[in-house]
């Protein structure tokens, strides 16, 4: 089943049960992945890889907004976001924990022979790839400033 008929499958079981959080994060979603498909012009579906990137693209929105709210002490405005960012989060692949990501980075900065801050962009740029959608980029970043410096 491809990513938008999960989508619609979803939808439609939060318009029978009038789960308005839920529906709402739902329709941002499938708004997204019909805004990529219609960038290229293309009828084709998007690749796995750009629906991945669209649904972190979307949970890292709801929960930066989620952050600020609650800054400004508006819980009220913060917790439909993280509710949203967590029915969005559902469709990503499962995360990888700190010691996953780390052996991860560890190969990065051995097979590209990284030795210094200086190298951090490629190895960025290795281990993004490699573990599109399974982490954070921020955590990346974080492991990877650790191990480098």
């Amino acid at each position: 089943m491809s990513l938008q008929q999960d989508i619609m499958t979803a939808m439609k079981a939060a318009m029978k049960i009038k789960d308005q959080t839920a529906l709402s994060a739902l329709r941002a979603v499938k708004s997204e992945i019909l805004l990529a498909q219609t960038e290229t012009g293309s009828k084709e579906e998007i690749t796995e890889e750009q629906e991945i990137k669209i649904l972190s693209k979307l949970v890292k929105q709801r929960k930066d907004s989620a952050a600020i709210f609650t800054e400004q002490n508006r819980n009220d405005l913060a917790e439909p976001e993280l509710a949203q960012a967590e029915v969005i989060s559902q469709f990503l692949p499962a995360q990888l924990s700190e010691t996953e990501i780390e052996k991860v980075v560890v190969d990065a900065i051995a097979t590209l022979g990284a030795d210094g801050m200086k190298d951090m962009g490629k190895v960025m740029g290795m281990v993004n790839q490699k573990l599109a959608g399974q982490a954070d980029g921020k955590t990346i970043s974080t492991i990877v400033k650790a191990k480098l410096s």
